[in-house]
């Protein structure tokens, strides 16, 4: 976990309420992001959060060998430029998959990456492949998952038992069978209280009561949530998820 936070992180600028000065390491959070390191040791981002030096150099990443993007708002794409670093430890371009819209969202807000006149002079290299399906990389089958963002369809992620979907208000019907046998999740639970383009926390216990993972951790939290003091009030098995949190499942890639 590289990143639980939401668009304005936390510590919010300027704000000095109890999250935001707590003392526990657990309440600090980056902009959200993921690094899935498959059985043959492939290394795949999910997210180029606005945060994407801070975590790597927080947490050791050095090789990223793909990226999967969720959707395009800022705190999930604004780290794009660092994926140069990448290319130069590397010696190759990345492949960035996404839906149509999100790749059209990266021409238009990295338009210098396209242009020939400038390519290669220190910009990021990266390959846009749009996803219609199921994705074999790194020896495993990654499944996107159609999810609601408020009025946006974007995507969350499936490999094995594994499920993976930030920025969720809503599960279409259609995305549920993708779901199915899901024994470890991630998912958003931004506050307590409702949210349009967000779950809340009892909106969130609702998926995990359909879905009855073994182990379910929430992400993209603002700063109404404490993590000690939302822990203690969740059921076995739920979890606020932390930055630097390492999840280690052995599930059935086939």
């Amino acid at each position: 976990m590289l990143g639980t936070g939401t668009s304005h992180g936390v510590p919010m600028i300027g704000c000095r309420c109890a999250v935001c000065q707590s003392t526990d390491p657990h309440d600090r959070r980056w902009r959200p992001s993921i690094l899935i390191e498959t059985p043959d040791g492939t290394p795949i981002l999910v997210d180029t959060s606005t945060d994407l030096r801070a975590q790597a150099l927080a947490f050791d990443v050095a090789r990223v060998d793909a990226i999967l993007f969720t959707h395009s708002h800022a705190d999930h794409l604004m780290g794009l430029d660092e994926v140069r670093r990448f290319n130069v430890l590397s010696g190759r371009p990345l492949p960035c998959y996404a839906d149509a819209q999100t790749l059209a969202d990266i021409r238009r807000t990295f338009a210098y990456v396209f242009e020939p006149a400038v390519a290669g002079g220190g910009i990021p290299q990266i390959q846009l492949v749009e996803l219609t399906g199921p994705l074999d990389l790194g020896g495993v089958t990654i499944v996107p998952v159609p999810i609601m963002h408020g009025a946006r369809p974007i995507l969350g992620y499936r490999i094995g038992g594994f499920a993976y979907l930030t920025d969720c208000s809503a599960i279409p019907d259609a995305s549920w069978p993708l779901l199915d046998g899901v024994t470890d999740l991630v998912i958003d639970a931004l506050r307590e209280r409702p949210h349009p383009t967000h779950f809340n926390l009892q909106g969130a216990l609702g998926v995990v009561e359909r879905l009855r993972p073994t182990r379910t951790w929430f992400t993209h939290i603002c700063h109404d949530l404490s993590h000690a003091a939302i822990n203690a009030r969740l059921p076995p098995g739920v979890a606020l998820a932390y930055d630097g949190q390492i999840i280690d499942g052995h599930y059935s890639f086939s």
